[in-house]
């Protein structure tokens, strides 16, 4: 049976942004100030010098094109888990907007006062193939500055954990499969050169400490007068 839309977002005005039923809609402004500030720090923050992400476990891990496809996912699962939570259940949304601001905006703070590059691209594909081709106009466009910790595994937590308390994917399944979603979004990030593990390390105590300034049990009053 297909569930209703806890919302009816046809009945939405802009005056309505601050009446309980909507006013989680204003958390998504964050989105565009958080676009605007990484662009800053990517192209117009004068930086001397950056410090080089390396250790020698990455240097075990060999490079791997096809984790290009979980990668990119990255952005399905994302935008995914938004439309989820903004149609079934909003107070969800909020929270994982809230981890999502903490988390997304600690990791610009931390560019601006410790900028960070990784020297682990590939200087030649081994193979030829529809992902090493995407990856070469990819690593062109995407700068390897700025990378620890990693944006790309905060968000895949932000999602793996909104999932996790969202209602209807409680069933085991699910928990397990959004799991595994991140840690393969996770990996393709060391296994494509993006980042250093160190960068996937240093996102972790950051996604954490989070969580619970997150995740804690609202007052039931304001969802049931949803």
């Amino acid at each position: 049976m297909q569930r209703k839309p806890e919302i009816n977002y046809r009945e939405f005005r802009f005056n309505k942004l601050k009446s309980r039923e909507f006013s989680h809609l204003k958390l998504l402004i964050f989105w565009p100030f958080f676009g605007l500030a990484f662009l800053f720090v990517e192209r117009f923050y004068r930086v001397e010098s950056y410090y080089p992400m390396h250790c020698f476990i990455d240097d075990m891990i060999p490079f791997c094109e096809i984790f290009l496809i979980p990668y990119l996912f990255w952005f399905v699962f994302l935008i995914g888990m938004h439309l989820y939570t903004l149609l079934y259940d909003a107070d969800t949304f909020e929270k994982m907007m809230k981890y999502i601001i903490i988390t997304y905006s600690a990791a610009i703070i931390i560019y601006l006062f410790f900028p960070t590059c990784q020297n682990l691209r590939p200087e030649f594909f081994e193979r030829s193939n529809i992902f090493t081709e995407f990856l070469e106009g990819f690593y062109v466009f995407d700068t390897n500055t700025n990378v620890c910790p990693s944006i790309h595994v905060i968000g895949s937590l932000a999602v793996m954990f909104a999932a996790w308390n969202a209602k209807g994917l409680e069933a085991p399944g699910y928990k397990i499969a959004f799991g595994i979603m991140a840690l393969l979004i996770c990996l393709s990030t060391v296994f494509l050169k993006q980042h250093s593990i160190l960068d996937v390390l240093a996102a972790i105590p950051i996604s954490l400490a989070a969580y619970p300034l997150c995740y804690r049990k609202k007052d039931r009053t304001k969802n049931a007068l949803r």
